[in-house]
């Protein structure tokens, strides 16, 4: 299956399930895999047989960028509704959500929830 690939998106947010997380805000990464079949796109060399990826990261960044959820998977759910009722080419999402610095101690590089979704039919 084609996609689109939009890697390595930072914002800043204020997703979290603690009170800091919440007030003080933190950075987010966000790695989105976009499944569509771009045979016609690449012959037609038009935007409306493909899906504009200025458009998506606009989606994202707004979600990641806009009202706070206690959860990251909370959040990637959220940002796949968003593209699949924004987009109607897309036919599946491969969306993974990083924090790469959570307030849990310990000794790692981040932490990320990735899901799947496919249009429902």
């Amino acid at each position: 299956m084609d996609k689109i690939i939009l890697n390595g998106m930072e914002f800043y947010g204020y997703h979290g399930l603690y009170p800091e997380e919440n007030k003080l805000g933190q950075r987010f990464y966000v790695d989105a895999e976009l499944f569509l079949d771009l045979s016609k796109s690449g012959k037609s060399d038009a935007m409306e047989d493909s899906i504009n990826y200025g458009d998506a990261y606009q989606h994202v960044k707004e979600i990641m960028e806009g009202n706070p959820k206690k959860l990251v998977e909370a959040v990637a759910e959220e940002i796949a509704e968003s593209l699949f009722n924004n987009f109607p080419l897309l036919d599946s999402c491969r969306l993974r959500v990083t924090k790469p610095d959570p307030p849990i101690p310990g000794h790692y590089q981040s932490v990320a929830v990735e899901i799947f979704r496919e249009r429902d039919q």
